[in-house]
C-alpha cells in the first residue's frame, strides 16, 4: 500500500486531535519561527510518529517525498545568495534520502534516482543532480547545522518506522555478501573469540580512558592498572580490593599493580559528582563507536529505575543521608542508585547512573537522568515503576515531548473502578484523568485498566492500572521494562565487594560496575553485526569473556 491523499488527511486529522501533538510548531512560542531547526525536528518527530502507525505508509521513502516542508524558511540556513537550480526542500528531501540509507557518498544517491523514476516524480526533480552538485551543495552551501539537523531528523524517521514494523533501508554493505560464497556465515568458537578479542580491545581503548584519578605526573603504578584492577574484580562476584589485589598480581601482565587500600585510597579521593562526570563522558565515548551501526538506532525507550545494594545491617549513624530506607515499606536499609537504560529493540546500555540520597524527590531524579539520556541518545518513550506515578513527574516527561507508561498504585476510585470491571467480566478499560499539579494547573493522562493473566484473586486485585499520554497502543512497550531486572542482575555480580561506608567508594563501584556492563553489551552487539550484520538481543558473547579479555589486554 501507498500513501493516498485520504491517508495524509487521516494523519493529519489525527494530529490535530490529539492533545499532545503540537504541528506545525513554530507558533507555539515566540521563540520559535519557520526557520527554526529545532522545530523542524520537532515536526517531522510529530509527523512521523502518526505517519507510521497508518496501515497505507509502508515505505520511508514515502514519508520523505509527502512530508510538508512549504512552511519552512531555509534561507538563513542557505549560504548561497545568487540564484540556484535546486531550491533548498528539494535537496532536504535528497540529503535526507541519502542519510536514511547510510551512503558515504552523493554518487550512490545520484544512482539511485537514476533507478527510480517514479521517486523523482513524486519529489518534482525535473533533471537529476550530478554527483559534483550535491557535493558542493553539502559542503558549501548547507550549515552545519542544517547538517547536523538532517542527520537527527532522518535518525528519527528510522527509529519512528522501525518501531511500526516498517522496513528500514539498509548501507550497501548491509546488503551485500560479507563472504565470497552465498552460506550463512558459521559461528564457530575460534571466529566469534577472534571477534570477540579485536573489538573488546578497541573498545577498551575508547571507553577507559573517560576514567582519571587526576594524580599528575611521575606515578609508578599506570594508572590503568587501577581500572584493570576493578575489572578483575567484578570477574568474580563479591570479590573485595584486598583479596583482589593479592591475586590480580600474578593475573596482570603489568609490572606494578595497586594494593588493595591504596586502590580504595585513590577511589575515595574522587568525589560523586566526579565519578558522575567520568562516567558520561565513557558511555558517551562508548555511543560514538556503537553509534556507526544501524542496528544501534532501533532503539528510543529509556526505562528510568532505582535499585538497591543488599541491605545494610551495620550502625548508619552519620550516614543517614546515604544508607536510606529500602523501596518496599520495611525496617531495613540501603544504598540506592538509579539508572537510566535503554531497552527494546536497541542495544541495553546503561546510559546514566547516580546515587540516591534523603530527601531527593523523584523529580528531581527523573529529570537529572532523562537530561543525561537525552544528551547522549534519542529517546521516545519512558518506562518507570509505580514508584514514578507522581503527576509531576509525568508532567515533566510530558513537556519534554516523550511518552510515558507507569503502573498507578490504586486508591479507593481505582478499585472501585476494578470492581465494577470485574463483575461486568471486562478485560480492559480506558478513562482519561486530569491529575491536579497545584494552583490551576492540570496534567491530562489516561487510565488503563488491564486484567492480569492467571490472576490468583477474584476481586479488584485481578487488575493493573496503567498511566500513559500515549494512549493504550504503549502499553505493549511496557513488558520491555523487565529487561531492567537481568541487567541489574548482571550489575551487581560486577561490583566489587566492600563493607565500607563510604558513599563515593560505594557509588563507584556500582558506576564501574554499570559501565561493564555496557562495554559487554557493545561488544557483543559488534560482534554480531559484524559476523552476521544483524543484531539479536539475546547475547552470543559471554560477559565473563568480555571482562576477562579486558583485564588480560588491559588499556595502556
Amino acid at each position: 500500500m501507498v500513501s493516498t491523499r485520504l491517508s495524509r488527511r487521516e494523519v493529519f486529522r489525527t494530529i490535530a486531535m490529539t492533545s499532545y501533538h503540537k504541528w506545525p510548531a513554530y507558533d507555539l512560542t515566540p521563540l520559535y519561527d519557520r526557520s527554526s531547526l529545532s522545530v523542524l525536528e520537532e515536526d517531522v518527530r510529530t509527523v512521523a510518529k502518526v505517519w507510521f502507525e497508518h496501515d497505507a505508509h509502508t515505505s520511508v521513502e514515502r514519508f520523505v517525498s509527502d512530508l510538508p516542508l512549504a512552511y519552512v524558511e531555509f534561507q538563513p540556513h542557505d549560504r548561497y545568495t545568487g540564484s540556484t537550480r535546486y531550491n533548498m526542500i528539494l535537496l532536504m528531501r535528497l540529503f535526507l534520502l541519502k542519510e536514511l540509507h547510510g551512503w558515504n557518498h552523493e554518487t550512490a544517491l545520484v544512482e539511485y534516482l537514476q533507478q527510480r523514476p517514479s521517486l523523482c516524480h513524486r519529489l518534482n526533480i525535473e533533471a537529476i543532480p550530478d554527483q559534483s552538485t550535491l557535493w558542493r551543495c553539502w559542503r558549501y552551501r548547507f550549515t552545519t547545522d542544517l547538517k547536523d539537523m538532517i542527520k537527527t531528523t532522518a535518525k528519527t524517521i528510522l527509529i519512528k518506522a522501525d518501531r511500526a514494523g516498517v522496513t528500514i533501508p539498509r548501507e550497501p554493505s548491509d546488503t551485500q555478501t560479507r563472504h565470497e560464497s552465498d552460506e550463512e556465515p558459521t559461528l564457530d568458537g575460534r571466529t566469534v573469540f577472534d571477534q570477540v578479542q579485536k573489538i573488546t580491545e578497541h573498545i577498551g581503548q575508547i571507553v577507559y580512558p573517560g576514567f582519571s584519578l587526576d594524580r599528575g605526573e611521575g606515578c609508578e603504578i599506570h594508572e590503568h592498572a587501577f581500572w584493570d584492577l576493578q575489572t578483575y574484580l567484578g570477574l568474580r562476584e563479591s570479590l573485595a580490593a584486598n583479596e583482589g589485589a593479592r591475586s590480580f598480581v600474578y593475573e596482570s601482565q603489568r609490572d606494578r599493580t595497586p594494593l588493595g587500600h591504596t586502590h580504595r585510597e585513590h577511589v575515595r579521593n574522587l568525589s560523586v559528582d566526579r565519578i558522575h562526570e567520568m562516567y558520561r563522558q565513557s558511555l558517551d565515548r562508548l555511543l560514538e563507536r556503537v553509534a556507526d551501526t544501524k542496528e544501534f538506532h532501533r532503539g528510543g525507550i529509556v526505562v528510568i529505575d532505582i535499585t538497591e545494594a543488599n541491605p545494610f545491617t551495620g550502625d548508619r549513624s552519620g550516614y543517614e543521608n546515604e544508607i536510606i530506607g529500602t523501596k518496599e515499606a520495611s525496617d531495613e536499609y540501603a544504598y540506592q542508585w538509579a539508572t537510566a537504560q535503554l531497552v527494546g529493540n536497541a542495544v541495553p546500555l546503561v546510559l546514566d547512573a547516580r546515587p540516591v540520597r534523603k530527601g531527593e524527590s523523584r523529580l528531581e531524579i527523573v529529570e537529572d537522568l532523562l537530561d543525561s539520556a537525552e544528551e547522549l541518545v534519542f529517546v521516545d518513550n519512558v518506562l518507570m515503576d509505580r514508584d514514578f506515578d507522581s503527576q509531576h513527574v509525568l508532567d515533566a516527561i510530558s513537556q519534554r515531548g516523550l511518552t510515558y507508561v507507569v503502573p498507578k498504585r490504586m486508591q479507593t476510585s481505582e478499585k472501585a473502578q476494578a470492581k465494577r470491571l470485574c463483575q461486568q467480566d471486562q478485560n480492559r478499560y480506558l478513562t482519561d484523568r486530569n491529575l491536579h499539579l497545584g494552583s490551576n494547573e492540570w496534567h491530562n493522562t489516561t487510565l488503563i485498566y488491564r486484567r492480569k493473566e492467571d490472576a490468583k484473586y477474584t476481586d479488584h486485585r485481578q487488575y493493573s492500572v496503567f498511566m500513559s499520554n500515549g494512549g493504550e497502543r504503549y502499553l505493549s512497550e511496557y513488558a520491555y521494562r523487565w529487561e531492567i531486572e537481568s541487567g541489574y542482575r548482571s550489575i551487581k555480580r560486577f561490583m566489587a565487594a566492600t563493607t565500607s561506608k563510604n558513599f563515593v567508594l560505594r557509588f563507584f563501584y556500582f558506576a564501574f560496575a554499570c559501565l561493564l556492563y555496557s562495554i559487554w553489551r557493545a561488544v557483543d552487539l559488534l560482534v554480531q553485526v559484524e559476523l552476521t550484520g544483524e543484531y539479536e538481543r539475546s547475547p552470543v558473547v559471554t560477559a565473563n569473556t568480555v571482562l576477562t579479555l579486558l583485564k588480560q589486554i588491559g588499556i595502556g
